[in-house]
C-alpha cells in the first residue's frame, strides 16, 4: 500500500519528547511511538520519517539539535 508523504518542519525547543509530546497522525489522530527511519542531514539537523500504522499516512519532521561541549 503506497503511503503519501509530506515534509513538516519543527524545531525542538525542549528535551526529548515524552508520551504527551509524541506526534499524532494528521489524518486519523493515532499517536505514533517510534519513527520508521531517521537521517542526519547537515549541521545539527536530524530528519525523521513517520508512518501511521492505522491509516498508512506518512510525513517527515526535521529537528535542530544543539552541540554539547565536553570539558
Amino acid at each position: 500500500m503506497p503511503a503519501i508523504a509530506e515534509i513538516r518542519s519543527t524545531v525542538a525547543l525542549g528535551p526529548d519528547p515524552r508520551g504527551c509530546d509524541l506526534p499524532t497522525c494528521p489524518v486519523c489522530a493515532d499517536t505514533m511511538v517510534a519513527a520508521e527511519a531517521s537521517a542526519y542531514l547537515n549541521d545539527n539537523v536530524i530528519s525523521y520519517l513517520w508512518t501511521c500504522d492505522t491509516c498508512g499516512y506518512g510525513f517527515v519532521t526535521k529537528h535542530s539539535v544543539k552541540r554539547f561541549a565536553c570539558n
